[in-house]
């Protein structure tokens, strides 16, 4: 199988085109509500790919990789953060 590239032609972050393909991610969305139980299951998968991943990285790659899910955990939450200001601001102008 061909690597799927993290950035796209415009180099943005194309992380949403794996997540997209996360079949319980999508339909923990359906409802538009995240309860606690679909949050806990997400916890779990996190987990399970984190330690199917640690053990293969050498030092230097575990650090990069740190740095990787460090960085996209601040971009998601900023992200989500510009996104909401965003749609505020277009309701206020409605």
């Amino acid at each position: 199988m061909a690597r799927a590239s993290w950035i796209d032609d415009d180099n943005n972050p194309h992380i949403d085109a794996h997540v997209e393909k996360l079949e319980h991610f999508t339909n923990s969305l359906a409802d538009g509500v995240i309860d606690a139980a679909e949050l806990e299951t997400q916890e779990q998968n996190l987990i399970a790919a984190m330690r199917a991943v640690e053990p293969l990285l050498d030092d230097d790659a575990h650090a990069k990789v740190t740095q990787l899910l460090a960085e996209l955990a601040a971009y998601t939450v900023m992200q989500m953060l510009h996104d909401m200001a965003e749609a505020k601001v277009r309701g206020a102008v409605s």
